[in-house]
């Protein structure tokens, strides 16, 4: 039985992260790069000043709603979706495209951020665009309501979008189990033993009671502890990598060198990976880059679509700062641990030091930072994986509240916190492998949808563009009116 599901997982795998679902990726981000001007890149200063920068010149940014309004502020939008994003993904995830696609990888990386910068700021200009409130006045979006009610209402297209609705929401639920929850459970449980001596199960007991109290207060409880642990993770990460990296700085230019080497395929064959070709490094670079910013997943909308703004615009460039964040700053800094510490071959790839993922990393810091190296990458594992399974508890609440109703995201939650713990003790190799599949049966309706809309993503983007850039006198295209709350 085992075995069966193993080979079907690995067909349907194959089939949604092989050749054709990266070519749907970027050829949807690629479209809607298109379609808006190259927004990310024309508008670059503008939207870092709307989003980061607004951050400490504009209160309303980082202001909170009141108690009778569900709503979320713009910076707790961001914090509780980068909490689901920036992931294992971003230091396990980072080493696994170098060590199987070459240094070459992260340049792919880098490209698939710059397409997925515009396919997350579409998603969260849709999710604002067809959001609306439900009978308690939360505001209720997602790909799943713009699946059915906006490409739902093309022509001929009625019962495709709710059928699309339906399977994105349905897998959402699996993958925030798998890739959501006991995956990255299991990861913290692992690492805290190998540094610290931590039992599993005694990892898998304490995360669940913690995670009760704050995922049983719903969204905003959630939104608040992320807008806390979100900026901390960030600085603690940030500022080790910084330090390694400034350590080995004479090695910078050599490991930007063989990324722009592997990327193109001009590193010599010396019988490792990047003689393999530039097809390898292309698709390393593309799967990672998207499992680790998740840009057409469509998951994070769920999170953003509960923003207070009202302009679709605004809430799509906090989409922008999202994936930036995640790939270009996050993901680049740890690649650059890795090439500048002396443990990869920066020719064929290779760990000189026989060691993968997370330990590869931890050896890399341990080269400045000596035995608490490893215990680093723990604490920053901890703080990573933690965050990112109460960003995914909202994901899969969400879904699940679309698919039977209100009501059942409780009984959801409480599964949600008791499968922590198994998550903590069991091996979860199939458990990997069935995430990564249930995110790309995620990810093709949400790009059909999102490909579908592009012309509505583009009207919007022209028509704020035209008030805000040009000072034209044009109505706004803001988000849509309310409508009664679905089953």
């Amino acid at each position: 039985m085992l075995e069966t599901i193993t080979a079907v997982n690995g067909a349907v795998n194959g089939v949604v992260w092989g050749p054709l679902g990266l070519a749907l990726l970027f050829g949807a981000g690629a479209m809607l790069s298109v379609r808006t001007g190259f927004f990310q890149l024309v508008h670059f200063r503008y939207w870092m000043r709307q989003t980061i920068g607004a951050i400490f010149t504009d209160r309303s940014v980082t202001a909170h709603t009141g108690t009778d309004d569900q709503a979320i502020s713009q910076f707790q939008s961001l914090c509780t979706a980068l909490a689901a994003t920036i992931g294992t993904g971003n230091i396990v995830g980072v080493a696994t495209a170098i060590l199987s696609g070459g240094p070459g990888a992260v340049f792919w990386m880098w490209v698939m951020a710059l397409l997925g910068m515009m396919t997350s700021f579409s998603e969260n200009v849709l999710g604002i665009f067809y959001r609306h409130k439900n009978e308690e006045g939360a505001w209720q979006g997602g790909a799943m309501y713009y699946l059915a009610d906006g490409l739902g209402r093309k022509k001929g297209c009625k019962q495709l979008g709710r059928v699309l609705a339906v399977l994105f929401a349905a897998s959402c639920v699996l993958a925030s189990f798998g890739m959501g929850n006991m995956s990255q459970i299991n990861s913290i449980a692992g690492n805290l033993r190998a540094a610290f001596g931590v039992p599993e199960l005694a990892t898998g007991v304490v995360l669940a009671g913690c995670s009760a109290a704050v995922i049983f207060g719903g969204l905003k409880r959630v939104a608040a502890v992320a807008e806390r642990v979100v900026p901390l993770m960030a600085l603690f990460y940030l500022g080790g990598a910084l330090v390694v990296v400034l350590v080995h700085a004479s090695a910078v230019p050599a490991a930007f060198a063989a990324i722009f080497r592997g990327a193109f395929g001009l590193a010599p064959a010396g019988g490792g990976v990047l003689g393999c070709g530039v097809a390898r490094a292309v698709t390393w670079g593309f799967k990672r880059g998207a499992f680790s910013n998740e840009a057409g997943l469509g998951a994070s909308v769920m999170v953003h679509s509960s923003s207070n703004v009202t302009e679709p615009v605004q809430q799509g460039m906090w989409g922008l700062f999202e994936v930036f964040a995640d790939t270009l700053v996050v993901c680049t800094l740890t690649a650059l641990v890795i090439l500048t510490s002396g443990l990869v071959d920066l020719e064929t790839g290779r760990a000189a030091a026989g060691v993968v993922g997370s330990a590869l990393v931890g050896k890399a810091f341990s080269t400045v930072f000596g035995s608490f190296g490893p215990k680093f990458i723990a604490v920053s594992i901890l703080l990573f994986a933690y965050s990112t399974v109460l960003g995914w508890s909202q994901y899969g609440t969400k879904a699940v509240s679309y698919l039977l109703g209100p009501r059942a995201g409780g009984a959801y939650q409480a599964v949600f916190v008791g499968i922590m713990v198994v998550g903590a003790v069991m091996k979860l190799d199939l458990a990997w492998d069935l995430s990564d599949t249930f995110n790309g049966l995620m990810m093709l309706p949400n790009l059909v949808g999102v490909a579908g809309l592009s012309g509505t993503v583009a009207r919007i983007t022209r028509n704020y563009a035209a008030r805000v850039f040009y000072g034209r006198d044009v109505a706004p295209l803001t988000a849509s009116a309310p409508r009664p709350a679905r089953r």
